[in-house]
């Protein structure tokens, strides 16, 4: 063995099945089943995983009854139709040399009504933290109702070739309502003590156990929150776990961070340290007889990984979204190659980002993520006629672009009008704690050397540099620019921003690569509620600077909330003295200070300031396409149209793949 981590990659042994390393691909929904049923795009991507080297693969969870469906994509509950669906996609896994489970759920209280179109099914008949509504409180026919349909699913998963099921207690879910007594008022037999509350649960693991045999493996999912003092504590959450290890039927623990009642917790963005759930499962091994424990919850890396089993806080690590940006970092690390880890940045703008939309998850870095049946996953095929291409931008675009086109076997050379590659997202990468994005650019700088990528800085391409290189291909990936005529799109009757002329008007990135005089007070006036504009008022926060911000959103921060990094940004901003104006226009700039117009009342205000910042939509920069007639060439990325930077990753992935 190679790797430089080697009790990460050491073996482990769970109920008579090996798992080759710790790496556990955990449970998340992918919400990628068609009508209910898994198909290609499931199965690709769990076995892209697979021969990526995780060990351990926890797969989609199953709702066990018609009150706990939660997504569009949710597979089929109480039916045997999904069992030869299922056979599809877990041979395949196993024979790529991981064990794979599937985790079993029922959100309890906090259910979705408009999927479910049934009661959210509680124990004492709370409200729902995921819709508006209240819950049903159970009868003990619901209970054993319940009971029953955690067995049949566990049994139905073994009958799909799964290995063993992991049994969802974690985030404040059915089984966690059960055992907190904030949320569990019953004075019957599942009430009140601690066995009383972890009955229901101790009960299915043990039906499981007898219907399923010694060789199956049960996994237990919990989670921990200190946002509130009514959900379970460290001491508390610790009795429960033991109440189970004691029987000996649970195999392992696995424990995550967050739960319906602090969400934004639950996948941990890049506002959150790393790690996270450490120093709990640290706890957990002194007290555990039989279970092994895994720690998850942003370990996002080999080294993160390592240092968790090397210390003792774990027996294995569940790392999700790391997978989900790199599906080979086991393979990698095993090979001791963890230098190519394209690592995650933490942003959940597609994996949660398109799942709290109720789409199919992708990842803004790995676009092939849930394409693994269409493009291959991160495994490329040459080409068969190695083609000269030239791309010019080496912003995200163009860098995946190269990247691929090269894997490919393709000769490239890379044009950048700057001295550093990346574009914009290399300005991102400068706002406060969003370093991570650097690290994915010295990724692609290691990448395009090993691939004999020849890269240009400095070089501002004309359309007869590029021709006399005598490209077989040319892809344009020249970006976009702020838009200089200040255009708001609630003033849909101003071309221009009224005052415009009058000066100390910036774009983000003038401020990020600190060319903006910007003075002491600044307004910043964000249409995008995402982080161009509010990483950049944070950024001049931290530079002790006032910042108003201005925005026609109803709240700050719109775009992010699907991402869930909304719910923290906004208090630190406040705590940094940013003051939030919702709702309201900048109807005029007077070059000290703006007309704000309110959207609700249509009443104008005067509001001093030194400088303004405008964070709205970018103009496509495409300076070249007009004059390469005859060339075959691909317009992408922001050139194409200003977008977000998942966009521009897709197509140059997309690209690089037709070359």
């Amino acid at each position: 063995m190679t790797t430089a981590h080697p009790r990460l990659m050491s073996p482990i042994e769970l109920r008579g099945h090996t798992l080759r390393n710790r790496i556990v691909f955990g449970a998340h929904t992918a919400n990628m089943s068609v009508e209910g049923l898994p198909g290609e795009r499931f199965g690709a991507y769990l076995l892209e995983r697979a021969l990526g080297g995780a060990a351990m693969i926890v797969a989609e969870p199953m709702p066990v009854h018609r009150t706990g469906v939660l997504t569009r994509g949710n597979f089929r509950h109480g039916t045997d139709d999904v069992i030869p669906h299922f056979r599809k996609v877990t041979e395949p896994v196993k024979e790529a040399g991981a064990v794979l489970l599937q985790q079993l759920y029922h959100v309890g209280s906090h259910g979705d009504s408009d999927l479910s179109f049934s009661p959210h099914w509680g124990p004492s008949g709370g409200p729902s933290y995921h819709d508006s509504d209240g819950s049903h409180a159970m009868t003990e026919a619901e209970i054993e109702e319940l009971i029953e349909a955690h067995i049949a699913a566990a049994v139905r998963c073994q009958n799909g070739g799964f290995q063993g099921v992991e049994v969802w207690g974690a985030y404040h879910s059915l089984l966690d309502q059960f055992w907190t007594p904030w949320s569990n008022k019953r004075t019957d037999k599942w009430g009140g003590s601690l066995e009383n509350r972890t009955r229901m649960s101790r009960t299915i693991i043990e039906g499981i156990r007898k219907r399923c045999g010694e060789d199956f493996i049960i996994g237990l999912a919990i989670s921990t929150s200190d946002a509130y003092d009514v959900t379970l504590q460290g001491e508390a959450l610790a009795e429960v776990v033991a109440a189970h290890d004691a029987t000996g039927h649970i195999d392992y623990v696995t424990c995550g961070h967050g739960g319906y009642l602090d969400f934004q917790r639950l996948m941990p963005t890049f506002l959150y340290g790393e790690k996270l759930t450490a120093p709990f499962t640290e706890e957990l091994k002194k007290i555990v007889k039989h279970a092994k424990v895994t720690s998850e919850a942003h370990i996002r890396t080999p080294e993160n990984a390592e240092a968790v089993i090397a210390s003792g806080q774990a027996d294995m690590v569940s790392i999700v979204r790391g997978q989900i940006a790199d599906p080979h970092l086991a393979r990698k690390t095993s090979e001791g190659r963890a230098e190519d880890v394209r690592g995650c940045i933490s942003c959940n703008q597609m994996c949660w980002g398109r799942r709290s939309r109720d789409y199919w998850i992708s990842c803004l870095i790995n676009p092939s993520a849930g394409r693994e049946f269409e493009w291959g996953g991160d495994r490329f095929t040459p080409s068969e006629t190695p083609r000269r291409v030239v791309v010019v931008g080496a912003g995200p675009a163009g860098l995946e672009a190269a990247r691929v086109a090269a894997e490919r076997g393709h000769r490239v050379d890379i044009f950048e009008a700057q001295a550093r590659i990346g574009g914009q997202f290399r300005l991102a990468g400068e706002q406060p704690r969003r370093a991570q994005i650097l690290e994915l650019m010295d990724w692609y700088e290691r990448q395009l050397e090993k691939l004999q990528v020849r890269l240009h800085l400095n070089s501002y391409a004309e359309a007869e540099d590029i021709r006399a290189l005598n490209p077989d291909a040319v892809v344009l990936a020249t970006g976009s620019l702020p838009d200089e005529d200040g255009f708001q799109r609630w003033m849909p009757g101003d071309d221009r921003l009224p005052g415009i002329d009058k000066g100390n008007i910036y774009a983000p990135e003038d401020v990020m690569r600190r060319e903006a005089k910007l003075g002491d007070h600044v307004i910043l006036y964000d249409e995008g509620g995402n982080w161009r504009g509010l990483g950049t008022a944070w950024a001049m926060a931290e530079r002790g600077l006032k910042v108003t911000i201005v925005t026609p959103e109803p709240f700050i921060g719109k775009e992010l909330a699907r991402t869930s990094s909304d719910i923290p940004l906004r208090p630190r901003l406040a705590q940094l003295g940013v003051t939030f104006l919702t709702e309201h226009l900048i109807a005029e700039w007077h070059g000290n200070g703006a007309t704000i117009r309110n959207m609700l009342t249509g009443s104008d205000s005067r509001l001093d300031a030194s400088a303004l910042v405008m964070s709205t939509t970018n103009r496509a920069f495409d300076p070249l396409s007009g004059d390469l007639a005859g060339i075959e060439t691909h317009l992408i990325g922001d050139a194409a149209a200003p977008r977000q930077a998942p966009y521009a990753f897709h197509e140059g992935r997309k690209t690089g793949l037709r070359l």
